[in-house]
């Protein structure tokens, strides 16, 4: 497969495929990567969607989705993207490939929610981030800790190796799905972040600690949010800011799908991912000349 294309989109549910589908017709070069858990996997029956038989599940209608994709010899990747940069064009990093696009469709559904752990949303922006790239900087030769065990997690890490003199990754209980070299891997379950005015400490169940003046939440894989936070994209709250159009503040950037907020229905996505294909392949053609 090659790793150089006109739009990558990333996210395989109902906005992902029609984004593609109506990129590929407008004659743009697609790659569309997913596979990762998505809302249709928790839809027992979707009886709400225009022309799909009574009973179908959620995971029927993926499934329906994928196969599209395919009968139109689009370009699929079942992976998890751990990373979106722009260099003039976009880089989209998986856990395997690096691939490259003009244009970049962002359709990964809702934010992942953080868990629940005592004086994590209080300390957010004080000693709390969700981004490595925007904040590490601030933690240059401090002793730092990322929450999670998936790859997004060791990509941060990897990240603030360069910056901080210390690193761990706390797995909160659970079992690390990858392991970065120069980096204490902690698997105890987290109580509680301490500090007065920052964070100083990260504090176990079982009454133990460590002092820690950040601490990065990057708990399973990264969520629309994430990407959009390290790009610039312009948020409100968790959801993505588009125009009518579905481009954010980012040239040849757009979001559609339930990253956006409203009402979180089959039938938006697809006309969100209707608009955002056919604009993301306008947008490739301009830059084309």
């Amino acid at each position: 497969m090659k790793n150089s294309y006109d739009i990558i989109i990333v996210g395989m549910g109902p906005a992902g495929v029609s984004a593609a589908l109506y990129a590929h017709r407008a004659g743009a070069d697609v790659l569309v990567i997913g596979g990762e858990s998505n809302a249709l996997d928790k839809a027992e029956k979707i009886d709400n969607y225009y022309g799909v038989p009574k009973g179908t599940s959620g995971p029927q209608l993926f499934e329906m989705g994928v196969n599209q994709l395919k009968d139109n010899n689009i370009d699929t990747v079942e992976g998890q993207v751990v990373s979106i940069e722009w260099y003039g064009d976009f880089a989209v990093k998986t856990v395997e490939n690096l691939f490259t696009a003009k244009s970049v469709i962002l359709a990964t559904g809702t934010a992942r929610r953080a868990p629940k752990i005592e004086g994590l949303k209080e300390f957010e922006g004080r000693g709390v981030s969700y981004c490595a790239v925007c904040d590490g900087f601030f933690y240059r030769g401090k002793t730092v800790a990322v929450l999670g065990e998936g790859e997004y997690a060791a990509e941060e890490a990897a990240y603030l190796k360069n910056l901080a003199e210390k690193v761990y990754i706390l797995t909160n209980g659970q079992q690390p799905k990858t392991v970065i070299d120069g980096v204490e891997y902690i698997g105890k379950k987290l109580a509680a972040v301490r500090g007065e005015t920052t964070v100083q400490s990260v504090k176990f169940e079982d009454g133990s600690s460590i002092e820690a003046s950040g601490l990065f939440v990057a708990v399973g894989v990264a969520g629309a949010g994430d990407f959009a936070r390290k790009l610039g994209v312009e948020l409100n709250g968790s959801n993505i800011v588009t125009d009518e159009k579905c481009a954010t503040n980012i040239p040849g950037f757009y979001a559609a799908g339930d990253n956006l907020g409203g009402m979180l229905q089959v039938a938006k996505a697809v006309y969100q991912g209707a608009v955002a294909g056919s604009e993301s392949a306008k947008f490739v053609r301009s830059m084309k000349g």
